[in-house]
């Protein structure tokens, strides 16, 4: 059967591996295995993995602007989705493609991972802020990741055209998954080992819980910034029951997270916006540690899914962890009820449901 909707996705795909990359992945999967909509793809990762993400270079320049001879793609394609950058590069860096789409009058879709584009349009100043505002109003319709990150699009586009779709974790994780259990703490961090992800101000509160004698198992797994590389090696070494695990993908990544029965991410990251390593820790039934950041208190409630810490604090991540180590029973009670809330609320069929009404929604 012909498919009568063409997609192009325009964004990052895997490898690296970000929240981004993955949900791309996705959503191409996703709409390839459907019934109405066909996908095509340009990848727009960028392969050197730094901490100073929205930063501009020549090498990037020179890479983004090679990017736009395949803009020609836009041509046989119905529906433009563009993962944008949110800053004033992350956002530019698209305007070719962004431009044509308009001109050729496709549909525009802009889907934003984060909590920073409406911050960085209120800091911007003259042209650059005139350009910034030109280019995401040409957006016909627009997607964020929960309630509180509407207003990242509400300068641009009218609230009728925005629409809210959780991230999601795959179904692997979930299925066939170990009993959970609470003999003693199984600490894990899955993200980019990025400053603002925490990981100094985790490594500080594991440093204590040796310090106290508390009996605990931490694995640290994730792409390392460059830049800090060295000095995360030296503090995991000086760890006792800590160990760097490097980036797990599939089955390890599966394995380690169900090992676990706490995963942290103190994270206060600019970019942030819903961390899909939030979700597949749900699915594999751990106790969340998660700062009050971007889209985080939107799934992550105080006391029922976990606990919400203060950023940049490695005594506000070590009191939880105290608190768990002498009432283990709510380990167990908290990681069986995360199981059966991330079932009822981040399945890849939740996300399928809501991207594809998204797509196929008419816009007066």
């Amino acid at each position: 059967m012909l498919k009568s909707k063409k997609v192009l996705i325009i964004g990052p795909f895997p490898n690296p591996i970000s929240g981004v990359s993955l949900a791309n992945k996705v959503v191409k999967k996703v709409l390839d295995e459907s019934d109405i909509f066909n996908a095509d793809y340009i990848n727009t990762s960028y392969s050197v993995f730094q901490d100073a993400v929205g930063s501009f270079s020549f090498h990037k320049l020179l890479f983004f602007l090679k990017l736009n001879f395949k803009a020609i793609k836009i041509f046989r394609n119905n529906i433009i989705y563009i993962t944008p950058g949110q800053t004033f590069f992350g956002v530019t860096k698209y305007s070719v493609f962004i431009l044509l789409a308009s001109i050729l009058n496709k549909e525009l879709i802009i889907h934003v991972h984060g909590n920073f584009l409406g911050r960085q349009y209120e800091i911007l100043e003259g042209v650059k802020k005139k350009i910034f505002y030109f280019l995401v109003s040409k957006f016909t319709k627009g997607i964020v990741l929960s309630p509180s990150l509407k207003s990242n699009l509400l300068p641009f586009l009218d609230d009728s055209k925005i629409f809210t779709i959780a991230n999601f974790a795959e179904d692997y994780l979930y299925t066939d998954t170990k009993e959970s259990t609470n003999k003693k703490l199984k600490i894990v961090y899955l993200s980019n080992l990025m400053e603002e992800k925490g990981i100094l101000y985790l490594l500080e509160a594991l440093k204590e819980l040796e310090k106290r004698k508390i009996i605990y198992k931490a694995k640290i797994a994730g792409n390392m910034d460059e830049s800090l590389k060295e000095q995360i090696t030296k503090k995991i070494q000086k760890l006792q029951n800590t160990t760097y695990e490097g980036v797990v993908y599939g089955k390890e990544k599966k394995k380690l997270l169900e090992w676990s029965n706490i995963f942290v991410l103190p994270t206060f990251y600019k970019m942030e916006g819903q961390p899909i390593s939030i979700l597949e820790a749900l699915a594999t039934g751990n106790v969340i540690i998660a700062t009050n950041h971007a889209g985080i208190p939107d799934i992550i409630k105080k006391e029922i899914n976990g606990y919400i810490v203060a950023p940049k604090s490695a005594n506000s991540i070590l009191e939880p962890l105290l608190f768990l180590n002498e009432n283990k029973f709510k380990i167990k009670e908290t990681c069986d009820a995360n199981k059966k809330y991330f079932i009822n609320n981040f399945t890849v069929k939740s996300f399928t449901e809501k991207i594809t009404e998204a797509l196929n929604a008419k816009i007066k």
